[in-house]
């Protein structure tokens, strides 16, 4: 089946997601336990999804509370209020949150969540993002452990400012939870949900989502719960290769199509209830996902440097452009695709607009493309874990809250450096990591205080491979071998915490908190070359070390042990000026630990003074409302903030490699949400965010002569959305129909903020219709209806290969669903 471009838009007017608001299912009384609240809302959800009004509960606070008595900026989605609105990854819970957008590595494979310019791009596995991740209160360490979070969810909450007072790992920017469904002891319940959908590209790849769930109770203090979801997708991008191959085939199966998906997930969740006053949950789950090389295009790009041959600007090359490089003079300064450090002589691009190696994409941005270094099924990962937790009452109002956490993680992921059919090097990350923490919590309440307290233990075990890998056939001398780093880390952080509420008066709260840790770090790397066995395996066999330490004695490893004791804190006053009018201001503390740098060996080389970098501190001044119209058919919510960072971890990209350095930053910036059921079925909303942010004296190399102020990474200072769903009675159940915006503005992907390393500004927009009853949901769903080309990764290699590599999100995508509960 081909549609085209006219008869989609045609059949876009007659299609939309079956979206509702962003608002909670009702969870229960606010003075309830989080697993009752849990267990409830898990069987109301098996239904059709909930529309805007009902309380809103969250448990941003350890305890359950109404969304508008919490004075944090919070956005919250309901399981139910996911799947209307098509939600099947992490990339749409950022989409769905202003203020809130999605970096990553791999071509989105890793995903790391930027909150209001907060973010740390790394993409070695030895990094912790700044914006903590958790499914079910466990801390989620490696990027691709959210992979297994995405399926049979009760809620998700995204908390926005600094975390280091409740949650158990101390994060500068926020956090994301989330919260699965959990099984219920009252009846057999479950359903089947099945989506297959089409896109608009080359050959109409189809995709399919499926995910099912089984509620078992066996007895009254017992029961389980089963979930699996399974995602498999045709490739995205068209594979011309060998077309404009320059140098010998990396092995058999090169060439492969790109962009595709197959990721199998399951979970399996017993909850035991001995008393009414002890609750035990365990989930074991388990997820993997294997997919073609990384789905990367080209765009030429063309370096510009000064007179003492420093690069100082990156352009977008013009469609005549010959020169390998611009120089100060405007001659050709040439280039360096060798990865060795040192420029060679001018030679020219041997194609007007076309990379060093004379190729030119096909169609820019669209679907075509010759990339040599693609095998099918190449790209794999595995995650696994356990999660043991327990609720029990005390006595005299005291709960215990015990949260044990084991994950384990795995990856082989590979890319073509130059996203071309040059068989140049193709760049690998691999991780094998495991990680463990221990959590206990005491809350209760004492005449006008809340209080809770706790202890907190991790430990994460990372031994992370990242390289370069020049092929069979490579064009560069001395191939095949891979130019790698191999580094170890463990990390050992221990913490108390604890946070008091304290109600001054009737509308009056003061809220105190704090939490102490200590952070510990073992660390060994090195950097060396490899034989290549394979172009599918990396850094098999031992290694000739070549650094980074260079001594008398010539190259050695690095080794180093750190230990320090850091600090969060927060103040703040809660003013309830009306029962449905809440103000709120505040001082927070947030801060993350150093670490250690793991770059990649080859072109100009980074000292090892710059393997270790310090803890980033940020002072975090915020105020903002809460209000509902006295009919509760309103809500109005704004808050606005000022960052003051210091030792800002940002992550500099210079060459093929990159290195977190610290630099001091401020922000600033306000949010607003407004959401309203003025008719009967009728929901509306619109959400927006800006900010301006800066980090301040940011070298464009590592001890290079030129710093300047640069915008953070993967942070577009303005998004807004909009959603609106209308329903009503019809066949026995109800018909709705629906339509969510989101517009981002243009943001930078390297920390340079060089001209070319930008991605333009877009609006998504998805809409459809559907029909349910309180068995089964049928929905037509149209995804990306402006069929907007949104930019999602980039790295800019102008230098050696006279190009950037870049990623974006899916095309226009149309989707049939059905889903039946029971």
């Amino acid at each position: 089946m081909q549609f085209s471009s006219k008869g989609l838009w045609v059949t876009a007017a007659t299609m939309a997601v079956a979206v509702s608001m962003p608002a909670w299912a009702q969870g229960g009384d606010a003075s309830s336990s989080t697993a009752a609240n849990q267990g409830q809302s898990a069987k109301a959800d098996e239904g059709r999804s909930s529309a805007l009004g009902g309380d809103i509960v969250v448990t941003a606070q350890r305890r359950s509370e109404n969304i508008q008595k919490v004075g944090i900026a919070i956005s919250a989605f309901s399981g139910a209020q996911l799947r209307a609105l098509n939600v099947v990854d992490s990339r749409d819970i950022a989409a769905l949150t202003p203020g809130v957008h999605l970096g990553g590595a791999i071509a989105g494979q890793n995903s790391q969540y930027t909150i209001r310019g907060v973010t740390q791009n790394d993409f070695n596995d030895v990094v912790e993002a700044p914006n903590a991740v958790y499914l079910d209160d466990g801390y989620i360490a490696i990027g691709q452990g959210q992979t297994f979070a995405l399926f049979d969810i009760d809620r998700v909450e995204v908390l926005k400012g600094p975390q280091g007072t409740l949650f158990g790992r101390n994060a500068t920017g926020g956090l994301v939870h989330y919260i699965t469904k959990k099984p219920s002891l009252s009846k057999t319940t479950g359903f089947i949900d099945l989506n297959y959908g089409l896109y608009d590209s080359p050959g109409t790849p189809g995709a399919f989502h499926g995910e099912a769930a089984l509620n078992l109770p066996m007895g009254d203090k017992v029961a389980t719960r089963i979930a699996a979801m399974w995602n498999k997708a045709d490739p995205l991008l068209r594979n011309l290769y060998p077309a404009g191959a320059v140098g010998g085939s990396p092995g058999p199966g090169a060439g492969a199509n790109t962009g595709d998906d197959d990721t199998l997930g399951g979970r399996i969740t017993t909850l035991f209830e001995p008393s009414s006053s002890a609750s035990i949950t365990l989930s074991l789950n388990a997820a993997r996902s294997q997919v073609a090389t990384a789905a990367y295009q080209q765009k030429p790009t063309i370096a510009q440097f000064n007179a003492a041959g420093e690069m100082i600007n990156v352009l977008n090359a013009a469609p005549t452009e010959t020169r390998a490089s611009i120089g100060a003079n405007g001659q050709d300064f040439g280039s360096d695709v060798g990865n060795t450090g040192q420029f060679g002589a001018p030679f020219g691009r041997p194609v007007p607009g076309g990379d060093f190696f004379g190729y030119k994409d096909p169609d820019g941005s669209g679907f075509y493309t010759s990339n040599d270094f693609a095998f099918k099924s190449l790209n794999r990962s595995h995650t696994y874990g356990a999660n043991l937790s327990g609720e029990f009452k005390l006595g005299s109002g005291i709960n215990l809250t015990s949260v044990t956490d084991y994950k384990n993680f795995y990856k082989l992921l590979f890319l073509d450096v130059d996203a071309g059919p040059a068989n140049q090097a193709a760049n690998y990350q691999g991780v094998d990591a495991w990680t463990l923490s221990q959590e206990f919590r005491l809350a209760g309440k004492a005449r006008v205080f809340d209080w809770t307290a706790g202890l907190y233990y991790l430990h994460i075990n990372t031994h992370s491979i990242n390289g370069l890998k020049f092929p069979t056939g490579s064009v560069v001398p001395g191939a095949p071998f891979d130019l790698g780093a191999d580094a170890h880390l463990i990390t050992n952080s221990y913490s108390a915490f604890g946070q008091i509420d304290w109600h001054l008066a009737d509308r009056l709260k003061l809220t105190t908190g704090g939490r102490l840790i200590r952070e510990e770090k073992d660390y060994r790397y090195l950097q060396g070359i490899w034989a290549t066995q394979d172009s599918r395996m990396a850094q098999v066999g031992a290694p000739l070390v070549i650094g980074p330490v260079v001594g008398a004695a010539g190259p050695a490893p690095y080794a180093a042990t750190d230990g320090r004791t850091l600090w969060a804190g927060k103040v703040q006053l809660d003013f309830q000026a009306q029962d449905n009018l809440l103000l709120y201001l505040g001082v927070n503390r947030g801060v993350k630990a150093g670490s250690f740098n793991a770059q990649l060996p080859g072109g100009r080389g980074v000292p090892v003074s710059a393997i270790p970098y310090k803890p980033e501190v940020l002072l975090s001044y915020e105020g903002g409302f809460k209000y509902n119209t006295p009919d509760r058919k309103t809500r109005l919510n704004a808050s606005a903030y000022y960052y003051d960072y210091k030792d800002y971890q940002a992550f500099l990209f210079t060459g093929v490699s990159g290195v977190v350095v610290n630099a001091n930053a401020r922000t600033y910036g306000f949010e607003a949400s407004l959401f309203t059921s003025p008719l009967a079925g009728l929901d509306l909303g619109l959400s927006a965010s800006y900010f301006d942010a800066l980090v301040k004296n940011v070298p464009l190399r590592v001890n290079g002569p030129i710093s300047r102020d640069v915008r953070p990474v993967y942070a577009p200072p303005f998004q807004a959305s909009a959603i609106a769903r209308y329903e009503w009675a019809g066949w026995g159940g109800k018909f709705f129909v629906g339509a969510d915006a989101q517009y981002s503005s243009s943001f930078y992907y390297n920390l340079r903020n060089f001209d070319a390393d930008k991605f333009g500004r877009y609006m998504m927009l998805n809409a459809g219709v559907g029909w349910s009853n309180d068995n089964w949901t049928f929905s037509i769903r149209a995804r990306n209806l402006t069929d907007v080309r949104a930019g999602v990764q980039g790295f800019d290699l102008a230098s050696l290969c006279g190009c950037n590599e870049v990623s974006y999100k899916p095309p226009r995508f149309f989707q049939i669903g059905a889903r039946y509960n029971f």
